[in-house]
């Protein structure tokens, strides 16, 4: 049997969709603060296994994928674990966390195992909205997501490149001239800031019209997944504007970026962003927090201080175990993240 043909017939096993969408509903139990009685007897934690192709993806996202695939059959049934979810996925990891700067006219380059961009070198104000048909990453990105429905594969999920969010990506353009200018030249940095989230949105959009809402996951599928029609922002450079910044600038735009999604959806953290927990709260559509890192360490401050239906995807670290927050929340509203097998790209 053709090797894609098999794949193609393992990756639709009823079985394996069904052990997977049970592992939805308990996520989406806990996120509902649902009775399961999986939650109550031990904390969720996920570990999902990524697909991997000796192809790079800018050379062939159409071969990348069928690769992927396959490589994802082959160990497909270890994802029927019974003490933590382990989704199967592919990573369209496209320029790592530079691929929206790409769309906007960076230059990048590849360097000490990682992907890095140069400023525009413009000024803060005078953005364009780019179009994003003549940009290479976007029709890589494309080809790839198209490819994998085309494959018709209905188990293994989706991980979108780094859409990431406003902040992220003006920082990413103008480093430190944007923060400037959101405090000297409020206008300006509104103006680019409202470009680059509407842009942000109009991608996710994309994805959402082409790819079932099962498998469709933001960025880091393998260990930030959530329950199907729930979207991501990557909140990192919040801690370099103070709260109320970040509330009369940032948060609305964050809103409306998780808002192209039916159930909102996360924010990813992972320095010193405790100032901002007063606002995350205040968002109605902010369902997950998920922190490492810095924000690790601060694990107790955002969960005394986030509301009672947002949920803590937490990533262990040297100064806080597993344990330590096991003891901290007792277990509840946590989701447990642990380090997937097989390839991650380079990701926030």
């Amino acid at each position: 049997m053709n090797i894609i043909i098999k794949a193609k017939k393992i990756l639709n096993d009823p079985n394996l969709i069904k052990h997977r969408d049970m592992w939805f509903t308990r996520l989406q139990n806990l996120f509902d603060n649902r009775p399961d009685d999986f939650n109550k007897e031990q904390v969720l934690s996920i570990s999902g296994i990524c697909g991997n192709s000796s192809i790079p993806i800018y050379e062939n996202p159409e071969l990348w994928v069928k690769e992927c695939l396959e490589n994802l059959a082959e160990g497909a049934n270890t994802s029927l674990t019974q003490n933590k979810f382990t989704p199967l996925c592919i990573e369209s990891d496209i320029y790592g966390v530079h691929f929206i700067d790409s769309i906007f006219g960076c230059e990048i380059f590849f360097q000490d195992g990682q992907w890095y961009n140069r400023y525009l070198g413009k000024e803060v104000g005078s953005l364009a909205k780019p179009d994003i048909n003549k940009c290479e990453a976007w029709q890589i990105a494309k080809r790839a997501a198209e490819a994998f429905v085309r494959q018709e594969v209905s188990l293994p999920l989706f991980g979108l490149p780094t859409i990431a969010s406003a902040l992220n990506i003006a920082v990413n353009l103008y480093g430190d001239e944007i923060l400037a200018a959101m405090l000297a030249e409020p206008e300006n940095a509104r103006h680019d800031l409202k470009i680059i989230n509407d842009t942000l949105c109009e991608l996710h959009d994309w994805y959402r019209s082409i790819l079932p809402s099962a498998q469709l996951q933001p960025v880091i599928a393998y260990e930030r997944t959530q329950p199907p029609g729930y979207g991501q922002i990557c909140g990192c450079t919040t801690q370099l504007v103070s709260g109320e910044v970040y509330r009369d600038m940032i948060a609305p735009l964050d809103a409306a970026l998780l808002a192209v999604y039916p159930h909102g959806g996360m924010i990813h953290l992972c320095g010193a962003h405790q100032h901002i927990i007063p606002v995350l709260r205040d968002m109605p559509n902010l369902k997950a927090v998920q922190i490492n890192d810095r924000t690790a360490v601060d694990l107790e401050k955002f969960f005394t201080g986030l509301r009672n239906d947002q949920i803590i995807y937490f990533m262990p670290c040297d100064e806080m175990s597993i344990d330590d927050a096991i003891k901290i929340t007792g277990g509840d509203r946590l989701v447990i993240q642990k380090p997937p097998v097989g390839g991650s790209g380079n990701r926030p």
